[in-house]
């Protein structure tokens, strides 16, 4: 078996040079000029018309030439700091050579780097604006003023050797041109894949959050309530306890089932016919209402939807939307409050709509406007705050904005400032019904009625379209 390893380490001592010679740039020249002095002082030495060919030692430069050369390849060293100006002073050493030099000396070989220095560090139009004038120029020179006839070989090879030089180092700077755009568009996609990643992070925890609200806060509520109604008639009334006690159970379990479906969802993993939304849909409005009725809420509801199904993700957020809005009227508008339902189909559009008259305890409404953001609060809570929800998601990628997120650690109403102002902190239904509705493409409005109660009114689109590239 072949045995690579000292290839490899060759190898890698290569790549270490090459580093080092990149760090130290300046010695990089310092060498390649040597290198050039050598190249034309043992040129000098060629005798390129004998009898058996180019042979060396019959000819010897001049102390010019030799000066010449040394002047010219000194020069190289700063190529990279000022190639135009290197290679102006190349040029004008070369010609002095051509003209004086008898024999003469390959001086001309440093304007090759030269040139090929400002090809690489330049572009095209520069390159061959300084080229075609260096090639006509010294080939011009060099027929006029030899001795030899304007046709040989050294007056040709000096048009040659300089117009390659110019094209290889356009060829050069363009193919390293061509890397750093791949490389740079590689990195581009790189942090657009990362970004990408963390929008959808930031997507997928809100819409847990939101899941779990909507299972929790719901359940939850309605155990309170009838937690409350237990404690209250245990002595006198214990059927009635009774009856409020097996209430509680069936909350809890319900609560227990949606969250075990939800967390369910979040273990399933590379199973592409696994749903990706809880189940719950229109089909359990009556089964939710009467919850609620069970809970002391009277619930009218009104349904003009053709019974048509609707799509799994219109579904569930019409279902949540009624939830959350049916738990803040059962929780915010007191003990005599009332409640409507209504589930229109209108065209492409399926329109929901939420009242109460805010009647019974509190219905005065100071303290549900406090908790729930009534009034302007409301509005702005949901209307404004949400309403940049998508911007800052395209903008920056990482989630919602402050105060709207799921732990509400912003302005919003429910992070910090409000609790340093003194003011409760509110939960997110409001803001979590309006994150729905914006992700289906659709509105949601809510505020209080003219005359006492409140409205919250959503309009789902039946074709829907993520604008803000989550699931509802």
């Amino acid at each position: 078996m072949l045995d690579v390893t000292p290839l490899a380490a060759g190898q890698g001592r290569l790549a270490r040079a090459r580093v080092r010679l990149h760090r130290h740039p300046l010695a990089l020249d310092a060498a390649t000029a040597l290198g050039v002095l050598v190249v034309i002082i043992v040129g000098s030495f060629a005798e390129k018309h004998g009898r058996h060919g180019t042979s060396f030692g019959g000819s010897a430069p001049e102390p010019s030439s030799l000066m010449l050369a040394v002047l010219a390849s000194a020069a190289l060293i700063l190529r990279r700091r000022d190639p135009i100006r290197v290679l102006v002073f190349t040029c004008a050493v070369t010609l002095v050579e051509l003209i004086t030099g008898d024999p003469r000396a390959p001086v001309f070989t440093s304007v090759v780097i030269a040139l090929y220095t400002v090809a690489v560090t330049t572009d095209r139009q520069t390159t061959w604006r300084a080229a075609l004038p260096v090639m006509t120029g010294l080939t011009a020179v060099a027929m006029y003023c030899g001795a030899a006839p304007w046709y040989t070989q050294d007056n040709l090879a000096i048009f040659a050797w300089t117009g390659m030089a110019a094209a290889a180092g356009d060829a050069v700077r363009h193919r390293r041109d061509f890397v750093d755009a791949i490389r740079e568009r590689a990195e581009r996609a790189e942090r657009t894949r990362e970004e990408e990643a963390r929008r959808r992070v930031a997507e997928e925890r809100l819409r847990i959050a939101r899941d779990l609200h909507d299972v929790v806060a719901h359940h939850i509520a309605l155990v309170n309530v009838q937690a409350g109604v237990a404690a209250h008639v245990m002595d006198k009334r214990p059927d009635q306890a009774k009856e409020a006690l097996a209430h509680v159970r069936e909350a809890s379990r319900s609560a227990l089932g949606e969250l075990r479906a939800t967390v369910g969802l979040l273990r399933q993993s590379g199973d592409p016919e696994a749903p990706t939304e809880p189940t719950p849909g229109l089909g359990g409005l009556d089964h939710l209402a009467d919850s609620f009725r069970r809970a002391g809420l009277p619930v009218e509801v009104a349904r003009a939807d053709e019974g048509a199904p609707l799509p799994a993700s219109v579904d569930l957020a019409a279902y949540r939307v009624i939830q959350e809005a049916l738990t803040n009227v059962r929780k915010h508008a007191g003990a005599g409050a009332k409640a409507e339902v209504s589930v229109v189909r209108v065209g492409h559009f399926v329109e929901i709509t939420v009242l109460d008259d805010g009647g019974g305890a509190g219905g005065d409404g100071r303290d549900r406007d406090r908790d729930r953001g009534d009034g302007r609060e409301a509005e702005d809570a949901v209307n404004d705050s949400a309403d940049r929800l998508p911007a800052q998601r395209s903008r920056t990628g990482t989630g919602p904005a402050p105060g709207i997120g799921p732990a509400g650690t912003g302005p919003g109403p429910g992070g910090p400032d409000a609790r340093a102002e003194g003011r409760p902190p509110g939960g997110h239904g409001l803001l979590g019904m309006r994150e729905r509705a914006t992700a289906l493409g659709g509105s949601c409005h809510a505020g209080p009625r003219y005359g006492g109660g409140f409205r919250v009114q959503v309009i789902l689109p039946l074709t829907t379209r993520a604008r803000t590239g989550g699931s509802a």
